[in-house]
């Protein structure tokens, strides 16, 4: 059974090396899906039952993980100079720093490293993170797939 829980913040970046609008300073309005796959939990009497992870506790530890560090921050590339230190001149900005460019790739995988250890098995029904989605746009996105 897989389960799929969305969640959305607010980010502003930059691609540095882009030939288009995308090396400009610009923010986006992100979105996060986060995929888990697991075994339905029948332990009698126990809040999940009939769940694979209860819905609010895939929130809580994404936003625990990744979502409240990223929401209103400027994930910043750490080959980016010039905006590092730009940003640095902004007392308390809230930056990211990245060891690679922000494209919706690079973030649905650095996504996927944090938040792969974060969802544990605690009732043997075999849950494991699968897949994150990161929705660039509406109409754009990236997944990062769990490899076999």
């Amino acid at each position: 059974m897989q389960i799929t829980r969305r969640l959305e913040f607010d980010a502003g970046h930059r691609i540095p090396n882009h030939n288009s609008q995308c090396k400009h300073l610009h923010g986006h309005r992100y979105a996060i899906e986060i995929t888990l796959s697991g075994d339905i939990i029948t332990t009698e009497g126990v809040s999940e039952q009939g769940m694979v992870m209860d819905f609010s506790d895939v929130k809580r530890i994404a936003k625990e993980q990744l979502v409240d560090a990223w929401d209103h921050a400027f994930l910043a590339y750490r080959g980016d100079k010039v905006v590092l230190d730009f940003l640095q001149t902004l007392p308390g900005h809230k930056t990211v720093v990245l060891d690679v460019p922000p494209t919706a790739e690079n973030l649905a995988a650095t996504a996927f490293r944090l938040l792969d250890g974060a969802y544990r098995d605690i009732y043997g029904n075999h849950l494991r993170l699968e897949q994150v989605r990161i929705y660039e746009t509406p109409n754009n996105w990236a997944d990062c797939l769990r490899k076999e």
